[in-house]
C-alpha cells in the first residue's frame, strides 16, 4: 500500500505527496473581496502539500456574505488570486480553488441582500460582519427561475478559477452551506423537483457539478461533502440514504476527487455526533481518490492511508501553524500550536505568514 508521502494524482493534477492542505477561511481579503499581496505569501509557504485547496472562495456576491473573505466572480479578483497561484507554482505546488455559495450563512450588510436557502430558515450563532460578530437573518427560499443562475454562477467561477492560474476548482458542498442546505432533509422542506426526495435533493448538486465540469473537465473538479452530523444547523435524519447515493452520483459523473468531512462523537470542531462515518461505504461507490479530513493526528493518517481507508488526508487546523507540515509529518517533528485569537483577519501577518519553519 501507498504511505501518505507518495505521490497521487487527482485526475489531471500530479500531487507529490498525499498531505492535502484543507480549506481554511482566514478573512484576509479587502473589502472588495480580492486577495491581498499578502496571501501569496501565505499560500506560496505552505506549496510543499501534495495539494492545497484554498479558502473558500465566493462564486458571486449573493453568496458570499462573511466580511473579508475572497471571491472570484470579477476580473479584479482573478488578477488577485493570480498572484497566489503563482506564487504556489514558482515553488512546485499545486492548488485548487473551492467554489463557494454560503446560503443562508450570509448577512445582508455584506452582501445588500437577504439570505438565500431552500427553504426559509435561520442559522444558529452568529456571523463575522465588517461592523463585527452579528446573529444570522432568516433566509429566504430560492425561486425555481433564480436556480439556473446559481448553476450558471458555479459554472462563471470555474472559469474565472482557471484564467487565474488554479490547477482546479473543488465544489464545497458541505459544512452547512447552499449545496449542503440542498441535500440535507433538516434545511430542505421543498416540494419541487429540488426537495422531498433523494434524488431530487442531489439535483442541484449534480446540475452544478456538471456545469463546471462541461466548463473545466471532469479531470479539473473535486468535490467536498460533510455527510455525517450537524454542521452549523445543518443535518440530515438518515445520511446514509443521501450521501451514499450522492458519492456514487459524482463517481458516475467523473469528477477527480472527493474529500469528505466527517465528524466524529469526540469531534471538537463544529458539533460532535453519533451518526457514523460513512466513508467506509462510500469507498465502495466512489472508485477515484477519497480524502478524509477531520482532526487527524500524523499516526492516525498514516495508518488510514497505509491501511487503504483513505487515499489521503487534509489537513486545516495544523496547516495554519506549520507551514513546512509535510516535512513535520514525514520526519515526526514537533507541532507547533495556532493562535486562535489570529485564525480569522483582517489582522495581516499576525499569527498568518509569522510561523517559523522547522530548523
Amino acid at each position: 500500500m501507498p504511505t501518505l508521502f507518495d505521490p497521487i494524482s487527482f485526475g489531471a493534477i500530479k500531487a507529490a505527496n498525499r498531505v492535502v492542505m484543507a480549506p481554511l477561511t482566514r478573512a484576509r481579503a479587502g473589502k472588495d473581496a480580492v486577495p491581498t499581496p499578502i496571501m501569496a505569501e501565505y499560500y506560496g509557504q505552505r506549496a510543499s502539500a501534495g495539494l492545497i485547496i484554498s479558502e473558500a472562495v465566493g462564486i458571486s456576491r449573493q453568496g458570499l456574505g462573511w466580511a473579508y473573505a475572497t471571491g472570484i466572480w470579477n476580473e479584479e479578483q482573478v488578477k488577485g488570486w493570480k498572484a497566489v497561484t503563482d506564487a504556489v507554482h514558482e515553488k512546485g505546488g499545486k492548488i485548487v480553488c473551492q467554489l463557494w455559495h454560503m446560503g443562508r450563512m450570509v448577512h445582508s450588510s455584506v452582501t445588500g441582500e437577504q439570505p438565500v436557502a431552500p427553504s426559509p430558515s435561520t442559522a444558529p450563532g452568529h456571523i463575522h460582519t465588517y461592523e463585527g460578530k452579528a446573529p444570522y437573518e432568516e433566509a429566504r427560499a430560492l425561486r425555481l427561475d433564480e436556480i439556473p443562475g446559481i448553476v450558471e454562477s458555479y459554472a462563471h467561477a470555474a472559469r474565472n478559477a482557471m484564467k487565474a492560474g488554479f490547477d482546479g476548482v473543488q465544489i464545497h458542498s458541505a459544512n452547512g452551506y447552499l449545496l449542503d442546505e440542498f441535500l440535507r432533509d433538516g434545511t430542505n422542506h421543498r416540494t419541487d423537483a429540488y426537495g422531498g426526495s433523494v434524488e431530487n435533493r442531489l439535483r442541484l448538486l449534480r446540475e452544478v457539478t456538471e456545469a463546471v465540469i462541461k466548463e473545466v473537465g471532469a479531470e479539473h473538479v473535486g468535490v467536498r461533502l460533510s455527510p455525517n452530523g450537524e454542521v452549523q444547523g445543518t443535518i440530515d435524519s438518515n445520511p446514509e440514504a443521501v450521501f451514499i447515493p450522492a458519492a456514487k452520483m459524482l463517481n458516475d459523473l467523473g469528477v477527480a476527487w472527493l474529500e469528505l468531512r466527517e465528524a466524529s462523537p469526540t469531534s471538537t470542531y463544529g458539533t460532535a455526533t453519533d451518526q457514523p462515518k460513512l466513508s467506509p461505504e462510500i469507498r465502495k461507490v466512489f472508485t477515484r481518490p477519497l480524502v478524509l479530513n477531520q482532526e487527524y493526528t500524523r499516526d492516525e493518517a498514516l495508518k488510514a492511508v497505509a491501511e487503504g481507508k483513505a487515499d489521503a488526508i487534509s489537513f486545516g487546523r495544523l496547516y495554519i501553524s506549520n507551514p513546512d507540515l509535510v516535512r513535520r509529518l514525514k520526519d515526526d517533528l514537533p507541532l507547533q500550536e495556532d493562535d486562535m485569537e489570529t485564525r480569522y483577519g483582517p489582522l495581516g501577518a499576525k499569527g498568518y505568514t509569522d510561523y517559523p519553519f522547522a530548523k
